[in-house]
């Protein structure tokens, strides 16, 4: 029988616990992120990941993530994403769900409830955070970036 040797390992496992997030991270107004896995955590990683919340009756700023792609699973409560040329296009997520936010997409997030916020888990595809938060006049008809 060969004996197979594996190359020396130097990585390891991290943990992050919930006290340990961060919001020193790039910020929309209207929400709250909080990164976990990231550089800025002493966690070196080709994606980025952390926790996404908008409190009751907020919303978000319109904003894109640049050249990354996101990936979002729905902890708690629900949220309405808008999209599209003129925000005219949404989708509505609740727990459970899992939502694909394309890179260079402009998009908002809005939450309909009035007592509860919204959570999500979010991972990114690449390790720094890009948040790229675009003017409020942004979807209206007159703006001539359109």
């Amino acid at each position: 029988m060969a004996v197979v040797s594996l190359p020396e390992l130097k990585s390891t496992i991290s943990v992050v616990h919930p006290d340990e997030l961060s919001s020193e991270t790039q910020q929309t107004s209207g929400s709250l992120r909080m990164s976990a896995i990231a550089a800025m955590n002493g966690i070196v990683s080709s994606l980025w990941a952390g926790i996404f919340v908008v409190e009751p009756s907020a919303k978000t700023g319109i904003h894109h993530h640049g050249e990354q792609d996101t990936v979002v699973y729905v902890l708690e409560g629900e949220a309405c994403v808008r999209w599209g040329n003129f925000g005219e296009h949404s989708a509505t997520v609740g727990a459970g769900d899992f939502l694909h936010v394309p890179s260079w997409l402009p998009h908002q997030e809005l939450n309909p409830s009035t007592e509860h916020p919204f959570r999500w888990v979010v991972v990114r595809s690449t390790p720094e955070p890009i948040v790229v938060n675009l003017p409020d006049d942004f979807w209206t008809p007159t703006n001539p970036n359109l």
